[in-house]
């Protein structure tokens, strides 16, 4: 019997107002489509600012790894965050 390895990752939504938005989360599909209204357990920030748009998502060892980490971009500018984003979809092409 296979278990599948849960990992968490760090992403970034873009909201319709274009501001961004960093979390963490196991199931980043999940996560994005709860900050677009699925249930009720969207963040207040993104609540008044929908659709959010996935713009970049990373992995991360566990769960401290990906606060670490979703710490340091929330402590970014947003030019550097924008940089950070435009560098994962560059190396994705």
């Amino acid at each position: 019997m296979t278990v599948a390895v849960r990992r968490w990752h760090v992403y970034i939504v873009r909201c319709a107002d274009d501001t961004l938005y960093s979390g963490v989360a196991l199931d980043v599909a999940r996560r994005v489509a709860e900050h677009n209204g699925a249930g009720k357990r969207g963040a207040r920030y993104t609540r008044a600012r929908r659709p959010v748009t996935l713009v970049y998502r990373v992995s991360a060892g566990n769960r401290s790894a990906a606060c670490k980490r979703e710490y340091a971009i929330k402590q970014m500018t947003r030019r550097d965050k924008l940089k950070l984003i435009d560098g994962a979809l560059r190396r994705k092409r």
